[in-house]
């Protein structure tokens, strides 16, 4: 088999990362710095948790995988599910190299009346996790080592790209959209990440936008930029199939909803009664979502379905991340009736079908991930913290950033889209296609 360029290109930067991680010799603590506290801060277990929380969020990507791939076509299982699987190599690499530095590191923006506002980090702060260690950050993570924060983090930077990709699945080159997973990390997810997550960041520090595990950062970003995809790459030549494995689904389904028990609860970055809180309105939202999606279909005069249940349940999921930790388990389940409604309307509305948005990521993460947005600005307990509580100008900041991370993530996605295109052509051919990605990308079948 013939090799291309790229390839040996991709082959070329791999080896220089894993040379340079060889030879780097980083700085692990600098506990007297200022930025850093003491080994004493550590508390015991808040550690335990959080290494348990980081296990399950690794867990959703797998699952999303399963969940994915079983509603493909039977000649698009494996390929589906690799480009949500490879994420977990390409993006951990990318976060240790330089994500978690942009991310997190020295708040790099302007000022507004002499405070400074974050727009990205500085990507000399942390390279190859330099100054990442044991040693507690004071205002990041005060009681569990700098390492484990990274990387529980590292896992939303992983899932985010693999959420975009049920948007163009089945059509898409395998290496194409492996640089378009990299440029999405390092140009979208990023900056997005520290405006929302940082101290300094200018959506948390002057917008007060609340998203406590990912509502704004993971899911809108996703479905904004699966919408982008769809538009870009066109719709399929063969718009019917079957879906290949409902128990797939349904597996996928349950590997996230487990999993998103550390996304949520684990984003308190404590064993404390607000990862407990979380805890319960993710398992609430969700059981919401999944009864009114089903019900909701039956009026409208289509089948309960085990598809639908599972949709359903995970809607609830995006819906309740960004406010899981600051409103009450009754109002969950508010919050995965109403966003299960919007969602399914969007997903059989006329105008998002003519897209191809293949798996509906729009209308399921995009749509749930405004949704979970505004329902906190409306719900979110705390003096002056939402609408219902005295906030209207909170509720504003909200709605504006909203728009802001709307037309920030799909004009983005679209340039960067149309970059990928430029250096590798990101549809396969109409025989590939036809003959489905897993021959013609992997020279792999569901059969063996």
């Amino acid at each position: 088999m013939k090799v291309g360029l790229k390839w040996k290109v991709a082959f070329a930067i791999i080896t220089l990362i894993a040379l340079a991680g060889l030879f780097w010799k980083p700085v692990v603590d600098i506990p007297n710095t200022g930025e850093f506290l003491s080994e004493e801060n550590i508390v015991n277990s808040d550690v335990a948790w959080i290494l348990a929380a980081a296990g399950l969020v690794l867990l959703m990507t797998p699952g999303l995988s399963f969940f994915y791939g079983g509603m493909v076509g039977k000649r698009n299982v494996i390929s589906t599910m690799l480009q949500s699987f490879i994420a977990l190599g390409v993006i951990s690499i990318l976060w240790v190299v330089v994500g978690f530095s942009l991310s997190f590191g020295e708040s790099l923006g302007f000022k507004i009346n002499g405070e400074h506002y974050g727009i990205i980090g500085n990507p000399l702060s942390y390279p190859f996790f330099n100054h990442v260690g044991a040693f507690p950050h004071k205002d990041m993570a005060s009681t569990i080592p700098f390492v484990l924060f990274a990387l529980f983090q590292m896992k939303f930077a992983v899932i985010t790209p693999a959420l975009v990709t049920g948007s163009f699945a089945e059509r898409v080159r395998f290496i194409s959209y492996l640089l378009f997973m990299i440029l999405f990390s390092l140009i979208i997810y990023t900056p997005l990440c520290h405006m929302v997550w940082h101290p300094e960041g200018l959506l948390n520090k002057y917008f007060g936008v609340k998203d406590f595990a990912g509502g704004t950062v993971v899911h809108m970003s996703a479905g904004f930029a699966a919408l982008a995809g769809a538009l870009v790459i066109g719709k399929r030549k063969n718009r019917e199939h079957k879906p290949a494995n409902i128990p797939f689904v349904m597996l996928g389904t349950g590997m996230l909803w487990f999993g998103w028990f550390g996304f949520n609860a684990g984003s308190a970055l404590g064993a404390n009664t607000t990862a407990a809180l979380a805890f319960g309105t993710t398992t609430i939202a969700s059981a919401s979502g999944m009864m009114t999606w089903i019900l909701f279909d039956r009026i409208n005069g289509r089948s309960v379905s085990a598809m639908g249940a599972c949709i359903g349940a995970v809607v609830g999921l995006v819906a309740i991340t960004p406010a899981c930790g600051f409103v009450t388990v009754p109002e969950s389940i508010f919050f995965g009736f109403i966003t299960a409604i919007i969602s399914n309307m969007a997903m059989y509305w006329k105008g998002l079908k003519r897209i191809d948005d293949t798996l509906d990521v729009f209308a399921c993460h995009g749509v749930g991930g405004i949704m979970g947005m505004i329902l906190t600005a409306i719900f979110a307990h705390g003096e002056n913290a939402s609408l219902l509580h005295g906030g209207l100008n909170s509720f504003i900041h909200h709605i504006i950033a909203l728009f802001f991370v709307s037309v920030f993530t799909f004009f983005g996605a679209i340039t960067l889209f149309y970059l990928t295109n430029k250096m590798i052509h990101l549809r396969v051919s109409d025989r590939a296609e036809f003959d489905g990605l897993d021959l013609s990308q992997h020279k792999e079948t569901i059969n063996g």
